[in-house]
C-alpha cells in the first residue's frame, strides 16, 4: 500500500503541475514544431509513420491503449513494492533516483509545457479512438471526466519513458534470472514504441525521459552519499568526546 501510496503521490504532482503551468496552446505548438526539427535534422522523425500504424492496426491501438494508461502505473507501483521486500538497500537508492528523476521532469513540465503530437494536424490521438473501450477519456489518458485535471502540455520529457527506463534499470541490477531482466527491457523498449505509436509523445520526449532518469538516478547517489559521510561523522564523535574524556583529569 505504501508503494501505491508514493505512485498516486507522484501522479497527483503531476496533475497537480497544470494549475502551475503555462496552458497557452501557441507556444507549446511553437515548442513542439521546434522539437520535430531537430528529429528531422537528427533522422528521428518515425511519429506519423507509427501513428499511423496505430491507427490502421485496430487491435493494436487498443491493446496500445490500454498500455499506455495502465503499464505506466502498475508495473512501477509492482516494482516498488519487490524493491520494499527485498530490502532497504535496494529499496531506498531505487524510490530516491524515481522520486528524484519526477521532480525533475515536472520542473520541466512547468518551465518548457510541449505539445503533443496528436494536438498537431498530421495525428491521430489513437487513446481518444479507443476511449468508448477503456476507462479513459478522449481528451487525456486520465480517468473519463477527469481529463481537465491533467496537464496535456506536459509531452517533454516523458515520464512514461523514464519510469519504464527506471524499471529496467533496477530489475537489471537486482533480479538474479535473465528472463526476468529481459522482461525488464522489454517494458522499457514497448512503453516507447507505445508512448510515440499513440500521438502522446515525440521521439526526443522519450529520451528526454531516458536522460531525467540518469539524472535521477546521479542525485540518489549523491544523496546516498552525503548521508553516508553524516553518518561517519555522528558515529566518530561519540568516539572522540570519549577519548577526551579520558585525556581529562578527574577533579576531586
Amino acid at each position: 500500500m505504501l508503494e501505491l501510496a508514493l505512485v498516486l503521490t507522484l501522479y497527483v504532482l503531476y496533475s497537480g503541475s497544470r494549475l502551475f503551468a503555462d496552458d497557452a496552446l501557441a507556444p507549446a505548438l511553437e515548442r513542439a514544431r521546434e522539437l520535430l526539427d531537430v528529429e528531422r535534422l537528427m533522422g528521428l522523425h518515425w511519429e506519423a509513420s507509427l501513428n499511423q500504424v496505430f491507427v490502421e492496426i485496430k487491435v493494436l491501438g487498443l491493446l496500445s491503449s490500454y498500455w499506455y494508461a495502465t503499464a505506466h502505473y502498475v508495473v512501477t507501483a509492482a516494482v516498488l513494492l519487490w524493491l520494499y521486500r527485498l530490502g532497504p538497500e535496494r529499496y531506498v537508492p531505487a524510490r530516491r533516483a524515481l522520486v528524484a528523476a519526477t521532480l525533475v521532469g515536472l520542473a520541466l513540465y512547468l518551465l518548457l509545457p510541449t505539445a503533443p503530437p496528436r494536438f498537431m494536424d498530421g495525428y491521430v490521438d489513437v487513446l481518444s479512438l479507443h476511449a468508448a473501450d477503456g476507462w479513459w477519456g478522449s481528451d487525456a489518458s486520465a480517468p473519463k471526466g477527469l481529463g481537465g485535471l491533467t496537464n496535456q502540455l506536459a509531452a517533454f520529457p516523458s515520464l512514461h519513458a523514464g519510469w519504464a527506463l527506471w524499471v529496467a534499470l533496477v530489475v537489471q541490477r537486482n533480479a538474479r534470472t535473465p528472463w526476468v531482466r529481459a522482461l525488464g527491457w522489454a517494458h522499457a523498449l514497448i512503453t516507447a514504441v507505445v508512448i510515440v505509436g499513440t500521438g502522446n509523445h515525440w521521439v526526443l520526449d522519450a529520451v528526454a525521459g531516458w536522460l531525467v532518469i540518469v539524472v535521477g538516478f546521479l542525485v540518489a547517489a549523491r544523496i546516498g552519499q552525503g548521508l553516508d559521510r553524516l553518518r561517519a561523522a555522528r558515529a566518530e564523535a561519540p568516539a572522540d568526546a570519549t577519548a577526551q574524556d579520558r585525556r581529562t583529569p578527574s577533579s576531586v
